[in-house]
């Protein structure tokens, strides 16, 4: 059998897990069953070597994955043979909860799931030559430089070199100082230092540091931090390169040694976002708008760069809270993404509730903390509720309202996202999407807070915390595709939602900082300078080529203010709310005025009221219009203005009469006249 061209073969590990292959064929649309083998990675091997014939496949196992593809390689050697593993174990099998048929139906959405092809993110090649600095305190730091430096090139920075004793045979550089500032990734490490002193070679019954110094700057590849202090960075734990180990903890560096200790050479790094700088609506023309990816990134790798942001992949963790919060899809997340995302979404609903499925509460999770939880709550407790289904991603942060919503509008019950207590820096983010995810739902009248957040580490409090959700009414799913970028999939789902709605609003008010809305304008007070419209990164705010006009589309706006803290008039207001009427996707006119012709040529230019205003205040009233003719620039086109101000004689322009150009004729005219000359001359 086969799913999205793949062969699929799955076993109940013993027989530990009740898989019916009828059932299961039935659930993923085919006529027959699926053959369920009981030892596959050990008695019954030679069914998955028979299978290994160049055809994609899908096993049914991640525990004995490192088994399969080593078999996969001996019986196909040198051939690469794809093959895609999925874990229906701990997330489907092992469960106490069999109470109705869930198990067939979310161990067939889960095979559905991890066939769907995802586009693949970008990378970043990234180069080390292995140079290290050890920082931290006396002799422990030393010995722990002196184990690196076999396998790197290591100096030793010695924050306190208090009970330092100076060695025999100087194995490592060594000097004194205390890092001030700290910048930079994997590679590509700066560092400035104060009270910098290099090691005195005379030194004898103590260390000796010579001609301390501030300021002094170096470059590494790597830092090993063992001070205790405070982190060198914001965001550490994400920062490729950097260790900071707790030199009260001999595991900690032992673990911190072996890792740092194969950073030589190239790796790869994923590109986790791509930026758009064309719709970035950070600011224009130095004036502030949208600094949202800017407050919401725990690492620190996007900063300000004139009107746009910088985005340095190499610092960049992915955690995607700053494609979640971007209201212009200028940061839009690539590993994988939304539009995947929702296609994986709808993979996994959709053959569960065909399947007979009931109350599917989606569990997103992610692979380091979320995984090993549910693995033990399956191993030692209950497992995962039998609607509960687990939806495993790189960073939890990185879903958005527009996936959110897209899951609800696909039929998902609950949205519960699994955190691990350290990320808590990134929680924010996350519970800002999930409280407008919730005001919307709400609004629609689906009531409760469909979306739930759990911080936990705890296997049992994570089986409580599921099993104690209570049921909430159905929403019937949608069937679309999972097109566009993260404002077109959002404005689908909305709709998508607002047909089933028990309260189908068109308009739904929305907090202050919501990425939806309009702009009003007090139109009395407007110039039509459309200052607002240069403004505008999302083209919400336009005007006419023909006539003085000021338009908006809502359904573009992002309310990002930067209009508003354009506007030389201070007309403009902002209003956070969603509309989903028709009207909300083409222009309304704002204001409209005749346009002033030209007193020379005619030609329409500006606004009749903006030209008679400024003609008025300066006319006879300005030194460069005192006279009537020069106040008749006020009212001239700019070809006009230019063209009459040429042919003045006291024309700024001009430049002074431009000289005769010397021609053949000039010069055989001179010649004639000194040969005439000559024939006057006589000689003495």
């Amino acid at each position: 059998m086969a799913i999205a061209d793949r062969r699929v073969l799955i076993c109940n590990c013993e027989r530990t897990m009740e898989l019916d292959g009828e059932a299961l064929g039935r659930a993923l649309g085919e006529d027959g069953a699926l053959t369920v083998h009981s030892h596959l990675c050990r008695a019954g091997i030679q069914a998955f070597e028979n299978s290994l014939d160049g055809t994609p496949m899908l096993v049914a196992c991640t525990q004995e994955a490192p088994l399969f593809s080593e078999v996969a390689e001996e019986v196909l050697p040198g051939e690469q043979q794809d093959i895609a593993f999925v874990n229906i174990r701990e997330r489907a099998g092992w469960s106490t909860d069999k109470a109705s048929n869930h198990v067939t139906a979310k161990t067939a959405a889960l095979l559905t799931e991890a066939a769907v092809e995802v586009t693949p993110a970008g990378l970043n090649t990234i180069k080390s030559g292995g140079n290290c600095l050890v920082y931290g305190k006396g002799q422990q730091a030393y010995d722990v430089a002196r184990k690196l430096e076999g396998r790197l090139s290591v100096s030793l920075l010695l924050a306190d070199p208090d009970d330092f004793l100076p060695p025999d045979v100087a194995e490592v550089p060594i000097y004194k100082g205390r890092i001030r500032e700290a910048r930079g990734s994997l590679g590509s490490f700066e560092i400035i230092v104060d009270d910098y002193a290099p090691l005195s070679p005379a030194s004898r019954d103590g260390a000796v540091f010579l001609m301390p110094r501030d300021s002094a700057s170096s470059r590494c590849d790597i830092i090993f931090d063992m001070t205790g202090g405070m982190p060198l960075f914001t965001g550490h734990e994400r920062r490729d390169g950097y260790f900071h180990a707790d030199p009260n903890h001999p595991l900690g560096i032992a673990e911190a040694l072996f890792e740092a200790s194969d950073l030589v050479g190239e790796f790869e790094k994923p590109v986790y976002v791509h930026y758009d700088p064309n719709i970035c609506a950070h600011a224009r023309s130095q004036i502030t708008g949208c600094s949202k990816c800017l407050d919401a990134c725990p690492a620190g790798a996007i900063t300000e760069d004139g009107d746009h942001v910088f985005i340095d992949n190499g610092i960049c963790g992915g955690c995607g809270n700053c494609s979640a919060v971007c209201p212009t899809s200028a940061v839009s997340y690539t590993f994988p993404r939304d539009a995947d995302y929702v296609a994986r979404l709808k993979a996994l609903l959709s053959t569960y509730l065909g399947a007979g499925g009931t109350r599917p509460i989606v569990l997103i999770h992610d692979e380091n903390h979320g995984t090993p939880l549910i693995g033990a709550s399956a191993r030692y407790g209950r497992g995962l509720p039998g609607h509960v289904i687990p939806f495993s991603v790189y960073s939890v942060t990185s879903l958005g309202h527009d996936v959110m919503t897209s899951a609800f509008a696909l039929g998902a019950e609950r949205l519960v996202f699994l955190m691990g207590p350290e990320r808590r820096d990134e929680l924010p983010t996350l519970l800002a999407e999930a409280d407008l995810t919730n005001a919307i739902l709400e609004t629609f009248g689906f009531g409760g807070q469909r979306v739930q957040v759990l911080e936990e580490s705890d296997p049992d409090a994570l089986e409580t915390a599921l099993y104690g959700f209570e049921p909430l009414p159905a929403i019937p799913p949608s069937d679309y595709a999972a097109v566009g970028n993260k404002r077109e999939l959002a404005r689908t789902a909305f709709t998508a939602l607002k047909t089933h709605a028990p309260q189908p609003h068109d308009v739904i008010t929305l907090l202050e900082n919501a990425p939806y809305g309009r702009v009003n304008v007090d139109v009395g007070g407007c110039t039509l300078c459309l200052a607002c419209v240069s403004a505008c990164p999302a083209d919400a705010l336009n005007d006419s080529p023909d006539r003085p006009q000021l338009r908006f589309v809502e359904s573009a706006c992002v309310q990002c203010g930067l209009c508003r803290a354009t506007c030389p008039e201070s007309v403009i207001s902002l209003e956070p709310r969603l509309n989903l009427s028709a009207d909300a996707m083409a222009p309304i006119l704002i204001k409209e005025e005749e346009p002033f012709e030209c007193v020379s040529c005619g030609k329409p230019f500006g606004s009749k009221s903006t030209v008679e205003r400024i003609s008025a205040q300066l006319s006879g009233k300005h030194s460069m219009f005192q006279s009537e003719d020069r106040s008749r620039l006020i009212q001239m086109c700019d070809d006009c203005r230019i063209e009459w101000q040429a042919n003045q004689t006291e024309n700024p322009f001009a430049m002074g009469e431009r000289p005769r150009i010397r021609t053949t004729e000039d010069y055989i005219s001179a010649r004639d006249k000194k040969l005439d000359v000559d024939d006057f001359l006589v000689d003495d």
